[in-house]
């Protein structure tokens, strides 16, 4: 067996970030950058208003000008203004251009208007109001690194840079082949003696999507060699990622390793509770993870070893899926035998609670679970409020 950390430091160069793609920006939220995002334009790019009122000359009103003759109103997205007599001025509101030779604001609020005149009160002015051509930012700045995962700011930051498609990198398409005689579809399992539901593969989906895989296909497979092979090489049509769940022991019918042809493995039998069986490793070019059959098992070991896996395909290291923190427990854990223990725990006001069962088939739990904590080999038991190593879910 090995440890985690040396587990891990062995998955940190196993995978490169796909080739990227060009997607819309809707499409964009949650992506990687395969590319800098640069402006197109200056923003803005003519001086506007920052707020309603008139647009003066400001050498004018430093010469003793109190009173102008309102000739123009300028509205956000027109186009540029005839320029002005010095006498003159324009009604403008926020966000609209300043006509040229225009280059104070006087809020609306410091100024008296009859009819087309307005008359300044200069006591009551302070600053321009006005932004400057390319102000926020210059054509070609460059805005947004290669690398940077898209947010909410990002993706309005790319489109104020007019970029109406983004090159991303490829979400990975992830196969999981769930295996065991005993699994059948949900809804089947009710009336077929000693079968239960497949639900090991819905959790996995479900943590590959939120770590960035794209298209993810699920099947399930008996614990027959034969069969095995033939969904595997199904599977691996068209797959970046292949996971295989059950079979990973050392039973007569755990034909998980043997399915796959010219298997290199880099991650195999970790020193860990839940998940000493997970394996990861290459399949004639393809990437492989092998989780436990138990579904809590099968679930710890995906968050530790599939999702840093996925971070590294879609363009991130993989200490990005590693974020462990310091927490307090929020009450007592157990402690740890002779290989390292990763508690399940939910986030409490207090801090982390150990879930109630820690058994490895347990899933009553799963619904609570948003916290691992680890727990080095030979740790005592933990007491309230004492630190503890937490990584979210």
């Amino acid at each position: 067996m090995i440890g985690f950390d040396e587990a891990c430091r062995r998955l940190e160069d196993l995978a490169g970030p796909l080739p990227s793609e060009a997607v819309d920006l809707d499409e964009a939220d949650g992506r990687v950058l395969a590319e800098d995002v640069v402006a197109r334009r200056d923003s803005p790019e003519h001086p506007v208003s920052a707020m309603d009122g008139y647009a003066i000359a400001e050498a004018e009103l430093a010469a003793g000008r109190r009173a102008w003759r309102v000739e123009a109103t300028v509205f956000a997205g027109d186009g540029a203004s005839p320029s002005l007599p010095p006498d003159a001025c324009a009604r403008i509101f926020t966000g609209a251009p300043l006509p040229a030779g225009l280059d104070r604001v006087v809020p609306q609020e410091a100024v008296e208007r009859a009819a087309d005149r307005i008359m300044v009160e200069a006591s009551r002015l302070s600053g321009r109001h006005v932004r400057a051509r390319g102000s926020d930012f210059r054509t070609g700045q460059r805005l947004l690194p290669r690398g940077r995962t898209l947010d909410p700011g990002a993706l309005l930051l790319a489109a104020a840079a007019d970029r109406p498609t983004l090159a991303v990198v490829r979400q990975p398409r992830v196969a999981i082949i769930a295996s065991g005689d005993e699994l059948v579809p949900p809804g089947q399992a009710l009336e077929r003696l000693g079968r239960v539901p497949d639900s090991v593969s819905f959790g996995v989906a479900s943590l590959a999507r939120r770590w960035g895989a794209g298209e993810v296909r699920r099947r399930h497979a008996q614990d027959d060699l034969d069969t095995l092979k033939r969904a595997v090489a199904e599977a691996r049509d068209g797959a970046d990622l292949v996971v295989m769940t059950g079979g990973a022991s050392v039973g007569e019918r755990d034909f998980a390793r043997a399915a796959f042809d010219r298997l290199e493995l880099i991650v195999d039998k970790v020193a860990m509770k839940p998940g000493k069986p997970v394996w990861v490793g290459r399949a004639a070019g393809t990437l492989v993870v092998g989780l436990p059959g138990n579904p809590t098992a099968a679930m710890v070991t995906a968050r530790l070893f599939l999702a840093p896996i996925l971070a590294m395909l879609t363009g991130r290291p993989a200490a990005a899926a590693w974020a462990w923190r310091d927490a307090p427990a929020a009450g007592a854990f157990p402690p740890a035998g002779e290989r390292e223990l990763f508690v399940r725990a939910r986030a409490t006001d207090l801090g982390a609670a150990a879930c109630g069962s820690q058994d490895s088939s347990a899933q009553a739990v799963m619904a609570e679970w948003n916290l691992l904590v680890r727990r080095a080999a030979g740790a005592p038991a933990a007491a309230c409020g004492d630190r503890l190593r937490v990584l979210p879910l």
